[in-house]
């Protein structure tokens, strides 16, 4: 870690708001893409965006450097924060059970060939498939593919285990192809 991050992190737990302010300037654009990518509706990604910064404000005790460096622990309070929005939302989502075994049908060389290497129309079918994922799917794929991060990132930020993600990271796959060939019918 670099000297600068260490000084925000040791300015943070003093309560400093020069480091706050040091804080949004260094980290703020990941958390806002990680929260924009998640809640579409800006004035919802601004609500969460702040409060992403308030909860880890309050919270700077609990940064442990050990488990995760101090972007990833950002990110894994705005992940939860943009999902629990989410949640208590009536976002139309479609859930694993309504394709019944039709995923598990579609193999993994289908699902390369149809979102491995991605054209424009593909991407715009992938766009419009993803607003039909949980939030916790749509958080996984944009981790994912969009900010690459790695499966020990993503298992932090979502609190499970690096098979875990990658279980889900293949099934949630599977499901957008199932979505895109349905959005192609």
């Amino acid at each position: 870690m670099t000297e600068t991050k260490i000084q925000i992190i040791e300015g943070l737990r003093q309560r400093s708001p020069k480091s706050q302010r040091e804080a949004f300037e260094l980290f703020g654009s990941n958390v806002w893409a990680q929260v924009v990518r998640i809640v579409s509706r800006q004035e919802d990604a601004e609500e969460i965006y702040q409060d992403v910064f308030v909860k880890a404000f309050n919270n700077i005790d609990r940064y442990d450097g050990e488990k995760a460096s101090f972007n990833t622990w950002l990110l894994r309070i705005a992940y939860n924060e943009a999902v629990s929005f989410l949640r208590k939302g009536k976002a139309k989502t479609v859930y694993l059970n309504d394709y019944g075994n039709i995923i598990d049908n579609i193999s993994e060389e289908e699902t390369e060939r149809i979102i491995g290497k991605p054209d424009q129309e593909t991407i715009q079918m992938i766009r419009s498939a993803i607003r039909h994922l949980t939030p916790e799917e749509q958080a996984l794929i944009t981790m994912f593919y969009y900010d690459e991060m790695s499966l020990q990132d993503i298992a932090y930020i979502t609190e499970t285990i690096p098979s875990t993600v990658a279980s889900r990271l293949c099934r949630t796959r599977k499901k957008l192809c199932t979505i895109i060939k349905k959005i192609q019918s």
